[in-house]
């Protein structure tokens, strides 16, 4: 029961993390020249050119702002493969054993 809890509160976390990157995201490609959308029609967040500083903006702060973007994604992963092995281990089908053996 509260694994279940816990799993599932971990989980909404790990998924904020990733919403809060995205918007990370397009915040510095408005604020590179390169990145910015002046198409007038809505796109995807262009999170692989962000994380590797392709066309991005070399302003401190957009700079930091990359930073604590690529923090939170590695967060994000961490976190997924820790709930990952979590779940792995918690719900192994204990090993059988012989009656009388």
């Amino acid at each position: 029961m509260i694994y279940g809890i816990v799993a599932g509160l971990w989980g909404l976390v790990m998924m904020a993390l990733l919403i809060q990157a995205i918007r990370l995201s397009y915040a510095i490609e408005a604020r590179s020249e390169k990145l910015a959308n002046r198409s007038g029609f809505p796109r995807n967040a262009m999170l692989h050119l962000t994380i590797l500083n392709i066309g991005v903006a070399g302003d401190a702060e957009t700079q930091a702002m990359r930073r604590k973007m690529n923090i939170f994604l590695l967060i994000n992963l961490v976190g997924i493969v820790a709930l990952a092995a979590a779940i792995m281990v918690f719900t192994a089908a204990p090993e059988a054993t012989a009656p009388g053996g």
